[in-house]
């Protein structure tokens, strides 16, 4: 047990180093050695673990996934109406991005996957699929317009939050992007609310910076 325990630590070791190098360096640029040396682990425990700089990077991007669909389960396990759900998801997913070098990795790899021979789709069309079930719940409780089909709206969602974030990135190293997914909210609400639903569009908007404890 002490020695699952200690390969353990030392798998989330090298995970966390590899997130740091990627982040900074990119998937060309990075190397196992400067992998080994921010992990502050030996070349052979490296290569124990992951057998090539391939593997390590899908192992980011699956920390990263898991790290995302974790915060998701504790917003779904609050119980918020499904329009409020889909807003405090990319709050929190927007605050992930700002605290978490493992995100923020997983990310950057997610769009140079090609590189590695690694083609991202999964968290996206689980993202996605996710986006669609609640907008489905949406329009069933009248928040959302009855007319929108779902799986577009989800799509365009994911899309918009995918750009708001690269964007805000190369802008200004993420420094803005909370501000920036309230913004995406302030202009797609106003065009996806039902009729008949009376919530006020700005309160609804500040659920992005009001993302529920703990994540």
């Amino acid at each position: 047990m002490v020695l699952q325990d200690r390969a353990k630590v030392t798998r989330e070791a090298i995970i966390a180093g590899a997130a740091a190098i990627f982040e900074e360096h990119g998937y060309g640029s990075a190397s196992l050695t400067q992998v080994s040396e921010t992990a502050g682990v030996t070349k052979g425990a490296l290569y124990f673990h992951f057998q090539s700089k391939d593997d390590l990077a899908k192992a980011v991007i699956e920390e990263q996934h898991r790290v995302v669909v974790s915060q998701s389960q504790a917003i779904i396990r609050g119980n918020f109406r499904p329009l409020q759900t889909m807003i405090l998801m990319c709050g929190a997913f927007g605050q992930s991005l700002v605290t978490r070098p493992i995100v923020r990795a997983g990310i950057r790899l997610t769009l140079e996957g090609t590189a590695f021979g690694h083609h991202i789709r999964g968290p996206y069309e689980d993202w996605i699929s996710t986006m669609e079930k609640f907008a489905e719940l949406g329009k069933t409780e009248r928040q959302i317009r009855t007319d929108l089909d779902a799986g577009a709206l989800a799509n365009f969602l994911v899309a918009s939050f995918t750009g708001v974030q690269m964007v805000s990135g190369v802008l200004t190293n993420r420094a803005d992007v909370m501000r920036r997914i309230a913004d995406m909210w302030t202009i797609i609400l106003p065009g996806i609310m039902h009729e008949e639903y009376e919530e006020d569009a700005r309160e609804l908007v500040q659920l992005v910076f009001d993302v529920p404890e703990p994540l």
